[in-house]
């Protein structure tokens, strides 16, 4: 006891815990007064009036972990399943912290935006808590936290990108308070954070770059032995779970061809590709950035976020490999410099290595918002970047305001999905009907009696109209869902093997399946279930 309160007043952690309650309450505020700006409260978040239909998979999964311990019907693409368990494209690992939210807490629709604030709430503390950022720097971090307003939309939302930002930004906190004080505990952690973001996303193995080159500084050749032996071990691991835990996706989920030409076509083929992608992906990655500078196109407007703090990791980096050859330390009471040139160094690294990965392996729009981790993390370590003039904050200050709240003007992308009582009636309707008329297979589960598929969309009337995907929250827990293209499931009809559709009223789909005599569930202006046998 002694000794802890020597460490408690050395330490100055009074202070330190102060600084730390108060960061943490900024994600609860920042959502607070973005919902009561728009008329609206936390509480009335409503996921299924959201356009996004990603959370739709991922809520649905995790309510199946939390009530049988996997999904008991396959989630997928055109019938595809995972070759073990029931789980859909992305790592499952991604949705760990909503799942324990879920066994504690229990899940409903407002499970993972609670979930999500209180990871953000948890990651300031703690950042706070390990970096111990001076009184100025809080006011950086504060100023750029809350023009960042991508935070406050997606701690609202069904998404787990939140997930990658609280972990990341909790990395950099422990990489400061290890290159303030080298404790072996905190390299675990480091490495321990940075593996866990590898087996939910493969390119945040840049962050197991840092402790590796840390723990290679310590312990040179053991360093690099174990180093190895750690990066290795988590892309296996991260390999067998994409390979026995992931259901095959409309198209790659990343392209590879710029390595693979190389061993297929030879050497002077593969540079051809490489710099022939990186040209015309760079040309399509330019007319996004425009495009979102000029009318707020959400991908463009992250492309331009990404390059302007980018510019700020670069150019600060450069200037404190100066002032560290000079022998320049800093100022009292911060992280000296030369620490803070490696968490500089690093992440612009980092951002830099991302970027290439998006122009080389990803689809633009939809690789777009997975630079929004690298944003989130960035603003933290800015804050802590010495500072006379606040410029570096001011310009960043003015990127974001300008692209995530001036041009931030297309629902789909920033308007944060509050209920309606039409919609909230719409739902329960729909969860009553099929409570009463699907049944949960637990034999041999996973299985596709248990699975709903869910047609795209369909012509009615000689329009396209989308489905309301977002009734398929009314499902049952358990019941798994694989997403079709309408064009599968009429050319496979005879051969589908889920038990259940879920279609556009009055299209094709709706036509055949009673053309076939199929058992009718439900129906209602916007969509129709059906089940093909029993």
């Amino acid at each position: 006891m002694k000794r802890f309160r020597i460490w408690w007043k050395r330490d100055e952690r009074i202070p330190t815990l102060w600084k730390s309650l108060l960061l943490a309450l900024l994600p609860v505020l920042c959502c607070a007064v973005y919902s009561a700006v728009q008329g609206h409260s936390i509480r009335q978040v409503y996921l299924p009036n959201s356009e996004w239909n990603d959370e739709l998979f991922y809520f649905k999964q995790v309510e199946g972990m939390v009530h049988y311990g996997w999904p008991q019907g396959y989630f997928g693409f055109n019938e595809s399943h995972a070759l073990k368990l029931s789980f859909a494209a992305w790592s499952p690992v991604l949705v760990f912290p909503w799942v324990l939210w879920g066994c504690l807490f229990g899940w409903n629709l407002m499970s993972p935006v609670l979930c999500n604030i209180l990871l953000m709430t948890l990651a300031c503390f703690f950042f706070v808590w390990l970096a111990r950022p001076t009184w100025r720097q809080m006011g950086v971090l504060t100023f750029l936290f809350c023009l960042y307003t991508l935070n406050v939309r997606y701690m609202l939302s069904g998404m787990p990108e939140v997930v990658c930002f609280s972990l990341l930004i909790l990395f950099y906190g422990a990489a400061v308070s290890f290159l303030r004080r080298e404790k072996t505990w905190k390299l675990v952690l480091l490495f321990a954070l940075a593996a866990l973001l590898t087996l939910m996303r493969p390119y945040m193995l840049l962050f197991l770059l840092l402790p590796s080159g840390l723990w290679i500084r310590r312990k040179k050749w053991a360093g690099l032995i174990g180093s190895g032996a750690v990066c290795g071990a988590t892309l296996v691991l991260y390999a067998l779970i994409k390979h026995y835990l992931g259901a095959e996706y409309f198209t790659p989920l990343f392209y590879t061809d710029w390595i693979t030409t190389f061993f297929r076509e030879g050497f002077g083929a593969g540079l051809h590709n490489f710099f022939g992608t990186l040209y015309w992906k760079g040309r399509d990655f330019y007319f996004h950035t425009v495009e979102g500078v000029r009318s707020g196109l959400a991908s463009g407007a992250f492309f331009a976020g990404y390059l302007a703090m980018t510019a700020v990791l670069a150019g600060q980096t450069l200037a404190d490999f100066c002032k560290v050859k000079k022998g320049i330390r800093g100022r009292d009471g911060e992280l000296p410099l030369p620490g803070k040139l490696v968490v500089e160094g690093h992440l612009a690294f980092s951002f830099v290595a991302m970027l290439f990965a998006l122009l080389l392996m990803y689809k633009l729009t939809e690789g777009s918002k997975h630079l929004l981790t690298f944003l989130a993390a960035g603003i933290f370590v800015v804050s802590l970047m010495e500072t006379r003039t606040f410029k570096k904050a001011v310009l960043l200050g003015a990127v974001f305001a300008y692209l995530y709240s001036y041009k931030a003007v297309e629902p789909y992308d920033y308007q944060v999905p509050y209920g309606t009582e039409e919609r909230a009636a719409q739902v329960e309707a729909w969860r009553e009907c099929l409570a009463d008329s699907m049944t949960l297979e637990r034999d041999n589960a996973p299985n596709y009696d248990n699975v709903v598929i869910w047609v795209l969309g369909d012509r009615v009337r000689g329009e396209n109209v989308a489905a309301k995907w977002q009734l398929l929250y009314a499902l049952p827990e358990g019941m798994g869902i694989s997403c079709c293209e309408t064009a599968y499931v009429t050319e496979q009809f005879d051969s589908l093997q889920s038990r259940y559709i879920a279609a556009v009223s009055g299209g094709a789909v709706d036509r055949l399946c009673a053309e076939h005599g199929y058992r009718e569930l439900g129906r209602d202006a916007d969509l129709v279930v059906y089940e093909r046998r029993r």
